[in-house]
């Protein structure tokens, strides 16, 4: 009876197994036919298409023509396509390719140099200068859209690194002095530059921002405050205010008072009718609020006392509107709609463009300027003696 009930639990045992086999090889095919019907149906992936630039041609090209010492083209050629001198060019690309890594030349795993530091610089510089599309610069530089773009954004991240504290900073005491004596030159004592605000578009706006950054029924713009002097050299930078805000709300978030608000602003004296000073001062136009700090023209003038201090008023503020005019014609990045999505990016090549345009004017200043240098010695040594004597 044992036996009997023993041999049935493995005739039962056995068919379960049979069973199971069976189940189990059935739901492996559906799977391994389904999978084949999915990649079957899938379409083939294209391979990366490889194009054989001849990188090491585009650098001998681009040598021969600017760089070499018999160059096809002459200084002002290069002058007006890069938009400064050569010397000024070659010691941008020199300590870029000292300190930055994406800008030494090394060779990759064939043994082939990579592309050369004037060809990475030539092309950022290219598409500032001019605002083309990053592969407008293939046939002449022998560089993809990509590397161009690359070289962009790691061109003006070492710009603003290496040059930023430099080129773009607060006037030391010796700066502000010139400031002060060249603004009592031009009738404003105590004047140390004009402040004003322009619009950046934003043509690649992302559409959840488009209402914050857009005025009226235009298009999404970024906001430029900035300070500027006599010489078009920019002082004070401050971007990324929605293009929805007037001069006063973007007064309202700029740094340009943090030091007078915490007691680092340096000592001004000057006289004006008798009276004594203490605070130096901007020109402005008329939305910006009747701040001591801030001189306005006067609207409705019914004197020739008043009319003769707006028309000066209004001629010596425009500096700052010049400045945005130059850096605009000099950089058309900056004045064609911004095509980048990013506001970060936006933000680093706005700022590496007034670095550039600051190291511009400072090249180039005394082919440009107006007033003597030589008229401000005398003052200087006279304030260095009231300095002896006070002390």
């Amino acid at each position: 009876m044992a036996s009997a009930s023993s041999n049935n639990f493995d005739d039962f045992d056995k068919m379960l197994d049979e069973r199971f086999d069976q189940v189990y090889d059935q739901t492996f095919d559906h799977i391994v036919s389904a999978h084949a019907a999915r990649q079957q149906a899938r379409k083939p992936r294209k391979k990366r298409v490889y194009i054989e630039r001849d990188r090491e041609d585009g650098h001998d090209r681009l040598w021969n023509d600017y760089f070499s010492e018999d160059a096809t083209y002459p200084p002002p050629l290069f002058r007006r396509r890069y938009r400064m001198n050569k010397a000024l060019f070659m010691r941008i690309t020199d300590r870029l390719s000292n300190e930055i890594l994406f800008f030494q030349q090394r060779r990759d795993a064939t043994g082939r140099f990579a592309l050369s530091a004037i060809q990475k610089c030539t092309a950022a510089i290219r598409m500032m200068a001019y605002g083309c599309a990053a592969d407008a610069l293939d046939e002449y530089l022998r560089l993809s859209e990509t590397t161009a773009m690359q070289c962009l954004v790691n061109f003006v991240e070492g710009v603003i690194n290496l040059f930023g504290d430099e080129y773009l900073r607060r006037p030391t005491p010796e700066d502000l002095q010139r400031l002060l004596d060249i603004g009592e030159l031009r009738g404003f004592p105590g004047m140390i530059g004009s402040i004003d605000c322009m619009h950046w578009e934003w043509k690649n706006c992302p559409t959840a921002w488009k209402g914050q950054y857009t005025r009226g029924s235009g298009n999404p713009t970024i906001v430029l405050e900035a300070v500027a002097s006599h010489d078009l050299w920019i002082w004070h930078a401050f971007f990324g205010p929605p293009g929805t805000l007037n001069d006063i709300n973007v007064l309202d978030r700029s740094p340009v008072f943090d030091d007078i608000l915490q007691g680092y602003a340096p000592k001004v004296n000057y006289i004006v009718n008798g009276c004594e000073y203490h605070l130096a001062y901007y020109l402005t136009d008329g939305i910006y609020p009747k701040w001591a700090t801030f001189i306005q023209s006067i609207k409705l003038p019914q004197d020739p006392k008043a009319s003769f201090f707006a028309t000066c008023q209004e001629a010596v503020r425009k500096d700052v509107e010049r400045a945005f005019g130059v850096l605009q014609a000099r950089f058309a990045i900056v004045k064609n709609p911004a095509l980048v999505h990013n506001k970060e990016t936006i933000g680093k090549i706005m700022r590496a463009c007034i670095i550039l345009h600051n190291m511009i004017v400072e090249d180039e200043r005394d082919g440009y300027n107006q007033l003597n240098p030589a008229e401000f010695e005398q003052q200087y040594d006279d304030h260095a003696e009231q300095a002896e004597g006070s002390s």
